[in-house]
């Protein structure tokens, strides 16, 4: 009967464990993964002690903390670059879909990661509030390790971040996320066209973002759209050329440098 219910989202757990108290069975953040027909079959034979093979949704943690991991395909082997950014678009489609499943995000979880991290996936995104990226992919503490700044711009600093996730963390995918609308963009397009320059420290933005505008002023359509599109290129090309670290994971297919744009109306990432 289990069978008839696992989707391409689930990972069938053998021998499953449950943490009981009374009657209650807790699965947390698995629910609809699990299915009602499912759920009421396991309530079946929770007075008995029997063991049900169950299929658990793959971001599905358990109360006791046992988890399939965020960094792991089942097997327990590293997910391919690929295989993380299937899983990071799926989290995106449950978010637009409002089936979002909110993955790791109890005390327990919390208490379980406390001591090492095994994030899936870099994403370099804006610092704008309306973007956050746990929140637009469905995950949960420990799934992704974000890097954030205004444009999503790659200073050293936030290149340097992104180098210790791959070198140190085994991150498969890295991810440079710009989004409609975006306010450091919009000032660098003002800066350029209509000739306002930018006061305090957002000069220092707008000249990292200035050249991709200067690129595309003169085309038809929408300027501020054109040059976040356009930064996101800009961006990946100074990754794929950052030495030693990334140029060489990425020349190894150990991981993906991929870029990606946020609709702020319909919450949907397309692939850039």
């Amino acid at each position: 009967m289990a069978t008839d219910l696992i989707s391409s989202e689930t990972l069938v757990l053998e021998m499953p464990t449950w943490d009981l108290v009374g009657k209650q069975a807790f699965v947390t953040g698995g629910a609809r993964g699990i299915g009602r027909a499912l759920a009421l079959a396991l309530a079946a034979v929770i007075g008995t002690g029997a063991l049900l093979p169950v299929a658990l949704p793959l971001w599905a943690e358990s109360r006791s903390g046992r988890h399939a991991g965020p960094a792991t395909a089942p097997g327990g082997r590293e997910l391919a670059p690929d295989e993380a950014l299937r899983k990071l678009l799926d989290g995106n489609r449950r978010f637009v879909g409002s089936d979002s499943l909110h993955p790791n995000q109890s005390i327990q979880w919390c208490r379980a990661v406390a001591e090492e991290q095994h994030p899936f996936a870099v994403v370099l995104g804006c610092s704008d509030s309306r973007v956050p990226p746990e929140v637009i992919f469905d995950g949960g503490l420990g799934d992704l390790f974000v890097v954030r700044a205004a444009g999503h711009i790659a200073d050293d600093a936030a290149v340097g971040s992104i180098q210790y996730a791959v070198e140190h963390l085994g991150v498969p995918l890295v991810v440079v996320l710009g989004h409609k609308n975006c306010g450091a963009v919009r000032a660098t397009v003002h800066a350029v066209t209509r000739r306002i320059e930018p006061r305090g420290h957002i000069a220092r933005l707008v000249e990292d973002i200035k050249p991709t505008v200067e690129m595309h002023r003169g085309r038809s359509g929408d300027l501020v759209e054109h040059a976040v599109r356009g930064n996101v290129q800009r961006v990946i090309r100074q990754l794929l050329t950052s030495n030693p670290v990334l140029n060489e994971s990425v020349r190894r297919g150990r991981i993906r440098i991929v870029g990606a744009y946020y609709d702020l109306h319909t919450g949907q990432v397309e692939l850039l």
